[in-house]
């Protein structure tokens, strides 16, 4: 089946628009290391302050909205990191295999690990997320955060690592079956290959 010029081996409507959804998460959720890393230096500041000068100006709410910044960014960052392909993988082997054996590769462990992996965590966790949200489970500490809408984020988190690891199943299944397209012919049949 072709594919149409500039547009990735194997793309179709689905991987292109959860492609879109994931790469509009995976920015929006880049900003919130900035927000994040503010907020921590504004911490690390008032703390010092507060020991030199006698004041209090921390507070938990400041330090656990870092934190919870922190989870968001590597909870809704997942499924960005697998579409951009930068997520720790050991290299020794894989870096060492043509694309298609890479392709194959992706798409077993897609099929037996990352699929699911991805729809256990969503079973196992919705009980936990469904009676944090039914009290409304807060921090036990004075001025501290809800946790229910955190808690959710497990569920948001692995859905869309459930549909980027489709759509690169998809894409990876295509390179396997059928290249990526951009295989050198081979000049071992006695014919001239012109470059």
């Amino acid at each position: 089946m072709p594919f149409a010029l500039g547009r990735a081996v194997g793309e179709n409507a689905f991987t292109r628009a959860v492609d879109r959804i994931t790469d509009v998460v995976g920015r929006g959720v880049a900003w919130l290391a900035v927000i994040m890393t503010l907020i921590g230096a504004y911490n690390a500041i008032v703390r010092y302050l507060g020991r030199f000068f006698g004041w209090n100006l921390s507070s938990n709410l400041y330090l656990e909205l870092q934190w919870y910044l922190f989870s968001v960014i590597f909870l809704l960052g997942a499924a960005y990191a697998l579409k951009e392909d930068s997520h720790v993988r050991v290299d020794i082997l894989f870096q060492k295999m043509d694309r298609r054996a890479q392709a194959r590769t992706n798409v077993l462990g897609s099929i037996f690990l990352l699929l699911p992996f991805s729809l256990f965590t969503l079973w196992v966790s919705w009980p936990s997320v469904r009676n944090s949200f039914a009290v409304r489970e807060a921090s036990p500490d004075p001025g501290g955060l809800a946790r229910y809408p955190l808690k959710a984020l497990i569920l948001v988190c692995f859905a869309l690592l459930l549909l980027q690891g489709l759509s690169e199943l998809i894409k990876e299944w295509h390179i396997w079956r059928h290249g990526t397209g951009e295989e050198e012919p081979d000049a071992g049949d006695g014919e001239e290959v012109l470059v």
